[in-house]
């Protein structure tokens, strides 16, 4: 069993991710140098017709039947199949997203509640910033960017090379630093704090480590390290909600900074802290759910 495993990786190292490298690769550079709304609508199409035949689908309407149970049939192929354009418009306009005016007359981003994020850049000290892979997610970190405060993000690393050498290559256009997740890279984050910049972090998605923590109704390992790091630094910790609009345009809301506990005990205000994260994302997802990352494991069972 060891060894077929092990032939297996070698099999999707040495053949199936250069493949599947070039494919992604190609359509990159035919998105970037199209019009977005082409390159969108391209991206809609593609993944529109090979999203089905994925596995990940079958993990999408699970996901999506535990959660709401009383969605019929009908509701869940057509929010399904709305996943999918979104993920594929998504993966569209990836190619030039650091393109995306999100200020002056051309702006495709509307913004509610710009005053605070002006305020906490004013400040000049740290700020973190809680979001969820919603709508296009690279937005909440373009919006600062363009406005002299690019963050430093935390990110997991892409199992095929190119796909994570073209994320970090665009990313990094509009980010001040990228630090894949990890333990090891713990230090790094606390010292760009220390330094006073902004981390923007995506806590919605499946970990191995962190904390048990309700959403939709499940126990769901949920990262600790916005509400620690919140706390240890004092500094503002910001929800920022990523919604898609027709048309390739979005809305970005910024949220006050949230309250802190004062329980008296750090622990307990960490797991208070990272309950009201997800109480929050799981509204946001309620409101949307087309436009959430359903496709992936978020829940162990």
């Amino acid at each position: 069993m060891a060894e077929r495993g092990a032939a297996q990786r070698l099999t999707r190292r040495v053949f199936l991710y250069p493949v599947q490298g070039l494919f992604i690769g190609l359509l990159f550079l035919i998105c970037r140098y199209m019009p977005i709304n082409w390159a969108s609508a391209l991206g809609a199409w593609i993944f529109s017709f090979v999203g089905p035949r994925l596995r990940a689908d079958k993990v999408a309407r699970r996901n999506l039947k535990r959660c709401y149970p009383n969605m019929t049939q009908e509701e869940l192929d057509r929010t399904v199949s709305a996943v999918w354009e979104n993920l594929g418009r998504g993966a569209g306009e990836w190619g030039q997203v650091d393109l995306i005016p999100t200020k002056g007359p051309n702006s495709r981003v509307e913004i509610v509640g710009e005053e605070i994020m002006n305020k906490v850049i004013a400040d000049g000290g740290p700020f973190i910033a809680v979001s969820a892979h919603m709508g296009n997610w690279e937005i909440g970190s373009l919006v600062p960017a363009q406005r002299g405060a690019p963050m430093v993000n935390v990110y997991r690393t892409a199992s095929i090379p190119i796909v994570d050498f073209l994320f970090r290559k665009i990313r990094g256009r509009f980010s001040r630093e990228m630090i894949p997740k990890g333990r090891a890279n713990a230090r790094r984050i606390i010292a760009a704090l220390k330094e006073g910049h902004p981390l923007g972090l995506l806590v919605d998605q499946k970990l191995n480590e962190g904390l048990p923590i309700p959403f939709f109704g499940r126990d769901a390992m949920t990262p600790s390290a916005p509400a620690e790091l919140a706390l240890r630094f004092n500094c503002p910790l910001i929800p920022v909600r990523i919604e898609r609009l027709p048309n390739v345009r979005f809305r970005l809301t910024i949220y006050p900074p949230m309250e802190f506990p004062e329980t008296g005990n750090r622990k307990e205000d960490v797991r208070i802290l990272l309950t009201r994260i997800n109480a929050m994302i799981e509204g946001w997802i309620r409101e949307r759910p087309e436009q959430w990352f359903w496709v992936h494991r978020r829940w162990p069972d």
